[in-house]
C-alpha cells in the first residue's frame, strides 16, 4: 500500500524574484551593455520591474518576459537577443522550476560609445 505525502506548506515566488532573475540572466550575455526602462502607460505606473528594464507576467502558470535592452556595438543583434532569450529562459526554469511561455527582446539602442 502505497502512503500519500501530504505537501507540508506552499512556496509562493515574488515578481520581484523573477525580475531579478531575468535582469541578471540577460546582462551576463555577451553584447549586452545595459536594460533601458520599460515605456509606460497609465495601467503600469506603479509596477515593479519596469524601472529596471523588465517586464514579467504570469498567466497559467507560465511566466512571460519582455526585456528592453541596450546592446554593444560590433555585435550581431540577432544572435545577441536570441541568446538573451536563451539564457532569460534557462535561468527561471532552472531557479524557480516555472515554465517560460515566451522571452520578447525590444531592443532600444546601439551604445556606440562602449567598445
Amino acid at each position: 500500500m502505497e502512503k500519500k505525502e501530504k505537501p507540508i506548506g506552499k512556496t509562493t515566488i515574488a515578481p520581484e524574484v523573477l525580475v531579478s532573475i531575468a535582469q541578471l540572466a540577460a546582462l551576463s550575455v555577451e553584447g549586452v551593455s545595459h536594460l533601458t526602462p520599460v515605456p509606460r502607460d497609465v495601467n503600469t505606473l506603479f509596477k515593479k520591474g519596469m524601472t529596471e528594464g523588465v517586464d514579467v507576467s504570469v498567466e497559467d502558470n507560465f511566466v512571460y518576459v519582455d526585456l528592453y535592452v541596450v546592446l554593444k556595438r560590433d555585435f550581431n543583434v540577432r544572435e545577441v537577443s536570441h541568446n538573451i532569450q536563451n539564457q532569460v529562459s534557462r535561468s527561471i526554469s532552472e531557479m524557480v522550476g516555472m515554465e517560460v511561455g515566451r522571452v520578447n527582446i525590444h531592443v532600444e539602442d546601439i551604445a556606440f560609445a562602449e567598445k
